[in-house]
Order: C-alpha cells, then structure tokens, then sequence
C-alpha cells in the first residue's frame, strides 16, 4: 500500500517509459518495489501499462505522449477511470483527429494552471465538467530554506559584493527558450543601471553556442559587460544556492504551463517578477505573491524591478500563504479530491 492523502491509502504502481530501471534505487519519492522502468523501449511499455491498467480502477498519465496505452485499457474497460495531467505547451495547440479522439476518451485532464485549463476548453472544446486544476508543488524533498545568507562561494565565483544587487533568471540560453524573456529583462537593465550601478544580472543555465554569442553581443551593445554573469550549467544540488544569492527572481515568460521556478524562487524567499501571459499567474496567485506584468513591455520590467530595488521588503513572498498554495501537504489534499471525484 502506498500513502498519497492524508487519511488513505491505495496500491499503486509507477511505469516509466524513459527512466532506467535502476532509476528507482535509493530515491526518496516512492520505493522501488511499486516501479518499473522501461528504458524508452516503447512497446514493452505499453503491453505493460495495459495490462497494469485493465487490473487498475484509476490510470493517471503524466502526459499526452502516452494516450496511446490509455486509449487502449479504455476500449478493452471502460469502467477504469482515465486521468491526464496536462502540463502546458504540448497541448495548447490543435490535435488530429485521432489524438483527439484519444484525448476525449479521458474521464478527466487535470491541467497545472487554470490557464492550460483554459486553452484545452477553447481549443480542444472539452466539456467544461471534465476539466480540472490541480497546480504543481514545492518537492517535498528540496532543501529548507536556513537564514537568507548569501553563500561565499559563489560570490567570489561571479564577483559578486555585499553590496550588490542581484537579479536572477534560470533558464537555459537557446533560441527556442527565448520566450523566457531573458532579452527583455536585457533591454530593462539599461535604464536600471543608470540609478543602480551595483545591480548583476545572473542567466544562469546551460546554452546553446549560438544564443550565447547572441546574448554577448546583445549585452555588449547595451554597455552591460560588467553587470551580466551567464554561469552555464548548474547542478541540480547548486539552485538553492542560487536562490539565496538572489535579490530578484524576474523572468517575464509568455509559455509557462505553471512556472514551478517562481515557486521555488519564493520558498527561498526572493521576490519574483513573472510574465501576465501564461501559467505563471497561477504561480504568483495573480499577483498576490509577486508582481505580473506585460511579458514584452521593456518599461514594465523596469518599472517592477525599481520598485523591487527600491522597497525589497515590501515584496517578501508570503510565505504562509506560498506553502498554503504549493506546500506537499495541500498537494496531498486536493490531489485526494480529484481522485474522490
């Protein structure tokens, strides 16, 4: 039996297509006795979902890509119940036929952000009574936030001083990710740094060669060399690290399903400037855990991050109200909901 409420439990089981099956050993999230994982061999996948799912009463998939396997159980039991997480982009567009077809065979999609939610009923044309909203959470494994201290360590990695204020946005550099706003945040800095010399902009994340040479030239035609670090990949273990450094989380996006990153900014304590356009709003409880704005509106940024500058207490995240939102606990209780229902 495996715990996922606060007062039930049910049996379980976790297939996984791509992760190895040695992806189970010593991890915290579920014992290794309730998973299987097949390697990314897709048809051995499947025969195994269908036939875990025709002895199961509840199938959740964790995304559309395997509507296949669901499809399946549906047709042979029709009495199991179909659950999809929708997640954000990959299912904000139009569908085939047959993928529509798949889809609507769903008893329900649960979406991470009422506004996925909203997309799948507009395009997908979804009864209303099928569709839920069940946003992500803080794991339940990250590590705790201690005092708001800034580590040593990186300090002197990015030439960073007590002084300084610093901005940040994670993101991998590629022109497909672009739309995480990284560019505008750019163009914002320019005004910024004409009041706050003191102000580092850190992008932190991976990159592709040729976005890295884009945003160099960028940063060298806006006179912004010495208040921009693109630190390249980071481990999974540095992001709280870095969060801690952080006097501002930004990142004005226009595609986030949910913006999980805005959420772990805010358990650190940093206060987060996010895009008006997408999932994010659900993220920041519409503005009530930080600043929305215009996603492309250049003056927009500036103007949040000098009021963030200017009164950085004023925008701590709540964090009572954060853990009362994303916290495990409140993930258990209405995860228990949309199963009861």
């Amino acid at each position: 039996m495996y715990e996922y409420g606060l007062e039930k439990s049910i049996p379980i089981r976790i297939l996984s297509m791509h992760d190895a099956k040695e992806a189970a050993d010593d991890n915290p999230y579920f014992p290794a006795d309730i998973f299987s994982g097949f390697d990314a061999a897709k048809a051995n996948f499947i025969l195994k979902a269908v036939n875990e799912g025709l002895k199961s009463n509840i199938v959740i998939l964790s995304h559309i890509n395997l509507l296949v396997a669901a499809w399946l159980i549906k047709k042979a039991s029709p009495k199991t119940t179909i659950i999809l997480m929708a997640h954000g982009i990959e299912v904000w567009k139009p569908f085939t036929k047959r993928q529509l077809t798949m889809l609507r065979a769903c008893d329900k999609l649960v979406s991470v952000s009422n506004f996925t939610n909203e997309k799948i009923q507009a395009i997908h044309h979804l009864p209303i009574e099928k569709c839920l909203v069940l946003n992500n959470c803080i794991d339940p494994f990250l590590l705790r936030p201690t005092k708001k201290e800034r580590s040593s360590e990186l300090m002197k990695r990015y030439g960073i001083t007590n002084n300084d204020i610093v901005l940040l946005t994670l993101t991998r550099l590629s022109f497909r990710d672009r739309y995480k706003g990284y560019d505008y945040v750019l163009t914002s800095l320019v005004k910024i740094v004409e009041e706050n010399k003191n102000v580092k902009y850190i992008i932190a994340g991976s990159y592709e060669e040729t976005e890295k040479i884009y945003i160099d030239e960028m940063i060298a035609r806006l006179g912004l060399k010495a208040h921009v670090v693109i630190t390249g990949f980071l481990a999974e273990e540095e992001l709280p690290a870095h969060f801690t450094l952080a006097d501002i989380y930004v990142m004005p996006s226009i595609k986030e399903g949910f913006g999980i990153v805005f959420v772990e900014a805010m358990y650190y304590g940093t206060p987060v400037i996010a895009g008006n356009a997408d999932g994010s709003t659900d993220a920041l409880l519409e503005g009530k855990l930080g600043i929305l704005i215009k996603p492309d509106d250049t003056l927009a940024i500036t103007d949040a991050l000098q009021k963030m500058i200017t009164n950085k207490f004023e925008y701590k995240p709540n964090h009572k109200l954060l853990m009362d939102n994303f916290g495990y606990e409140s993930y258990k209780r209405k995860l228990q909901k949309v199963l009861e229902s």
